[in-house]
């Protein structure tokens, strides 16, 4: 019993004693306590951040161009061909010589008449001088036939007097006109001789002038065919090593399209029809052009007719062998100032969401809306919309099926 109630007495609490003292220990796990959980929030939240967002969206855009009053005509027609240059040209020289200097460049612009190569001129040269030579023979030669028919002259004369006073004989007198009338044909024969020496020098300065490849028009340089010392000729050199060229310029001012036209599509060409054209560099670019002439002639091998357009803007991006699309326009009809023109848009802009026609806006962070729209007519490849977009805005071009309002999007790079 004394045992027993000496343990209860140990499992008294002593409320008199005071209380130990803190050592701190609870509140440090505390504050980690606080630290862990804090942590685990923001790992939390960047994992959220990495992997609960939605994936960004590769599309393609376009911008929404206002349509003119009076210029929604629609396309009869859509071919592709080329931008070529009606005035281009490959220069040569006119005589077969070596290269002593080229002074062009590919891209370099030259005018009318500016030197682009010089042919080394010894020959040339040569020539020149012996026809000067042959010129100054021929002056003194004039220059003596000259003293020589004047005194003719005047023995004849002297003679004539003395035949009449019977002084001298008629032979005499006969013989000293003779070799008067003989010495100013051969005066006049080396007048002649002087005129034909001149000729001939004046021919061997155009040979030494040939030497010099001058620029037959104004123009952009595209290629350069020749380099110091190599020979050239305006005639084929046969597979050798002689070149036909120095380069080839270009008329920029002459560049237009030419398309090749199915047969049975050709009748709805017609000549001053409008053409848009749409270079495949640059595809977001209309051109406006017009069509030239129909040339009067099929392509057997191919059933098509060539057709020549006419560019109606300048632009140093237009260069030729560039691939062009072109889309045949009828007549814009007039239509009443207060209809609506809207903008257009690729035709691929505008699709279908529950029956409901919309397109795809690109806003604020490169964020698209959903938008409901009232498509109008079709305008070749592209979409007349009358209402829902705006001019200038950027539209979704093919939007994946996936795609929903507020999506965040990126422009897809080029392959």
């Amino acid at each position: 019993m004394n045992a027993s109630a000496e343990l209860l007495k140990e499992l008294r609490i002593d409320r008199k004693s005071p209380p130990p003292a803190s050592s701190g220990g609870s509140g440090g796990r505390r504050w980690l306590w606080v630290a862990v959980v804090v942590i685990i929030v923001l790992l939390a939240g960047g994992a959220f951040a990495l992997f609960g967002r939605a994936p960004t969206v590769e599309v393609d855009t376009a911008p929404a161009v206002a349509i003119q009053q009076g210029s929604a005509s629609s396309s009869v027609l859509d071919a592709s061909g080329y931008v070529v240059a009606r005035r281009m040209a490959t220069v040569s020289a006119k005589i077969t010589g070596k290269v002593r200097e080229v002074m062009i460049e590919e891209g370099m612009r030259v005018e009318q008449g500016q030197v682009m190569a010089t042919l080394d001129p010894i020959d040339a040269d040569a020539q020149r001088s012996l026809y000067a030579s042959q010129l100054q023979a021929a002056r003194s030669q004039v220059v003596g036939l000259e003293a020589q028919q004047k005194q003719a002259a005047a023995e004849a004369s002297r003679l004539q007097a003395l035949v009449g006073q019977q002084l001298v004989s008629r032979s005499q007198y006969d013989q000293a006109v003779a070799q008067r009338d003989s010495l100013r044909a051969q005066l006049e024969t080396a007048r002649r001789n002087v005129k034909v020496a001149n000729d001939q020098l004046s021919i061997a300065d155009l040979g030494v002038d040939n030497n010099i490849v001058r620029a037959p028009f104004s123009g952009v340089v595209t290629a350069k065919a020749a380099q110091p010392g190599e020979i050239v000729s305006p005639l084929s050199a046969g597979g050798g090593f002689t070149r036909t060229g120095i380069g080839t310029i270009v008329d920029m001012e002459s560049l237009e399209i030419e398309v090749e036209v199915g047969e049975a599509f050709i009748g709805r060409v017609q000549p001053k029809m409008p053409v848009e054209a749409t270079l495949n560099a640059y595809p977001d670019w209309k051109i406006p052009a017009e069509v030239i002439a129909i040339i009067p002639t099929a392509d057997r091998g191919k059933a098509t007719v060539k057709v020549r357009v006419a560019l109606k803007v300048k632009d140093p991006r237009i260069v030729p062998e560039m691939g062009v699309r072109v889309s045949f326009l009828e007549q814009a009809q007039p239509q009443a100032a207060s209809k609506p023109q809207g903008v257009r848009v690729p035709g691929g802009a505008v699709v279908q969401r529950e029956g409901v026609s919309v397109a795809f806006v690109l806003g604020d962070q490169n964020r698209v809306q959903q938008r409901s729209v009232e498509a109008g007519q079709a305008m070749g490849k592209d979409r007349q919309i009358l209402q829902g977009v705006r001019a200038g805005e950027s539209v979704v071009v093919n939007p994946p099926d996936t795609l929903r309002d507020g999506a965040k999007v990126q422009q897809k790079q080029a392959q």
